[in-house]
């Protein structure tokens, strides 16, 4: 069970991504409203589901040749540090969202606005917990001191890093996904103005609760 929970949890983050209107289906849905047809939302998820994975593995790429540089403990007293900052400053109410671009965009314009709010929300930041379970394998090996044995281990962790990000992104794009058609083709926006959940308090929240969670375990 300890080899299976990174992976749910990688799988739940991206389900609560793609759940946020803010990391792209409310676009996506916009797009298609303005265009009158259903093509146009699945036209923008590809570019968001994009820009949301580099992102992702932005972060998962520093974190993860950190973790081969660094022996664990410490590494996970810096991760907690920065989720804990990064919540807290999004809890200040400093975080401003502000639309610039109309809704006349491209595919690269899409696909750099997703990048530029996943980043700016921190999503990557919570893959770093389930990345250093899914990696302690590979930490042991790069540390161990036989040649070999290291190159294996960072070969092995590159497949994980690859295969934390599809998981995640695929998650986030079915979510996201299946919620833009349905808000298509049968609620429309003005739902959003009964029902609205205010995802980016829950979003810092979680960070906070995270990084706690890494200094005690």
């Amino acid at each position: 069970m300890t080899d299976v929970w990174p992976w749910l949890t990688l799988a739940g983050l991206g389900a609560f991504h793609g759940l946020n209107p803010a990391m792209g289906w409310l676009f996506a849905v916009g797009l298609g409203l303005q265009e009158g047809r259903r093509a146009a939302v699945y036209r923008a998820l590809g570019p968001i589901a994009v820009g949301h994975a580099l992102s992702i593995a932005a972060i998962v790429m520093v974190a993860g040749v950190a973790q081969l540089m660094v022996e664990p403990r410490p590494l996970r007293y810096v991760a907690a540090a920065i989720l804990v900052a990064f919540g807290a400053y999004h809890l200040s109410g400093r975080v401003r969202h502000r639309a610039r671009a109309g809704m006349r965009v491209s595919l690269t314009d899409l696909a750099i606005w997703s990048f530029i709010t996943a980043t700016g929300h921190g999503a990557g930041l919570m893959i770093v917990p389930p990345l250093l379970a899914l990696s302690s394998g590979g930490d042991a090996a790069a540390h161990a001191g036989h040649h070999g044995h290291a190159l294996a281990g960072v070969g092995g962790t590159l497949g994980q890093w690859i295969a934390a990000v599809a998981v995640h992104t695929i998650s986030m794009l079915v979510v996201a996904g299946v919620i833009a058609v349905i808000v298509f083709d049968r609620v429309g926006l003005a739902f959003l103005r009964r029902a609205w959940v205010n995802f980016d308090l829950v979003w810092a929240v979680a960070l906070v609760a995270t990084g706690l969670a890494l200094l005690v375990i």
